[in-house]
């Protein structure tokens, strides 16, 4: 019995108490350098993110639902970048690190529910602009405060909903083929590959919920933006036009930045795996995840007058005081 217990005692194990995440594989010591990328990605999430809550929670007359749901989005922001930049800062600074396997399922949680948000609130803003375009009268009594309110938190339920199973499908097994995670943070599926056993359920869970989620997502998007498009080209002048579209332009910048890297990086995972090198496809990930957050405070704070004058005055103020 023993003779036949040994092959498998040497290529499985018992749950471990600790994966060990390697950054982004192939790289070895000259992974340093990405910090250069990644670390003021991480500072300007930060800082931008920061400051924009900052300025809608001081100014009264930001407190408007488009702004509250902007708000909302910073927020996610903040979440998701460090969800995942201080572990990948230390990876590729001092090498591969141990994460303990309770706190690995804790990042896998906190990932995919923030990117489920993100995505959901765009899709809010979306709606929002919609009604704003489409029906001006009628937005004060559509779209309020509470009803804000009440969104924010529907999302949050249903992001917390849909990806508490992906640790939980992870936490039934109990053998694993290595320690090693070859990624710079506990992505599901990336863990997936260490597991002893039929992983079928995660694997269609795991595709289900992002063709679901995103897929619905980018149809509302389409679909609002369909409506606001019908009533712009309705207008009579072309400076109406120009007008109503730049009212949008912010959040269709913001949909580009979060969606398109998401995209290609679901594409290479999915379909390019025997042509796109693992490193690249995890450098994709990492970029997909931190590059909205760097982005859309910029963003938001060039193209959206209101905040914008509040940042100058905000700076002007506080430089005069030096």
């Amino acid at each position: 019995m023993r003779m036949a217990e040994s092959p498998q005692s040497n290529s499985t194990f018992l749950r471990p108490t600790f994966f060990l995440l390697t950054g982004i594989p192939g790289l070895g010591g000259s992974q340093v350098w990405l910090t250069l990328v990644f670390g003021p990605m991480y500072l300007l999430a930060l800082l931008g993110n920061g400051a924009l809550l900052a300025v809608v929670r001081i100014d009264t007359s930001l407190h408007q639902p488009m702004f509250l749901l902007l708000a909302t989005l910073a927020a996610t922001d903040l979440g998701l970048a460090t969800s995942i930049a201080p572990g990948l800062l230390t990876v590729l600074c001092l090498g591969p690190r141990p994460v303990p396997y309770a706190a690995c399922l804790v990042q896998m949680f906190f990932v995919h529910a923030l990117t489920a948000m993100e995505s959901g609130v765009l899709l809010a803003m979306a709606c929002d602009r919609a009604v704003a375009v489409g029906r001006p009268l009628h937005y004060p009594i559509l779209v309020t405060k509470a009803r804000v309110g009440y969104v924010a938190l529907a999302l949050v339920l249903k992001a917390v909903a849909i990806v508490v199973p992906f640790p939980l499908l992870v936490a039934r097994f109990g053998h694993f083929r290595a320690k090693t995670i070859g990624h710079a943070y506990c992505a599901h599926m990336a863990v997936v590959e260490l597991v002893v056993g039929n992983t079928r359920a995660n694997n269609l869970y795991g595709l289900a919920l992002s063709l679901a989620v995103s897929g619905l997502d980018i149809l509302g998007i389409t679909g609002s933006y369909g409506l606001i498009a019908h009533a712009v080209l309705r207008l009579p002048t072309r400076e109406a036009r120009a007008k109503a579209f730049g009212t949008c332009s912010s959040h269709i910048c913001v949909i580009l930045a979060f969606y398109v890297p998401g995209l290609f990086s679901y594409l290479t995972h999915r379909f390019g795996r025997h042509t796109v090198p693992k490193p690249v496809h995890i450098l994709l990930s990492n970029i997909y995840l931190l590059l909205p957050p760097a982005l859309n405070p910029l963003i938001y704070g060039i193209r959206t007058k209101q905040i914008r004058d509040r940042l100058l005055e905000t700076f002007t103020a506080r430089k005069g005081q030096f």
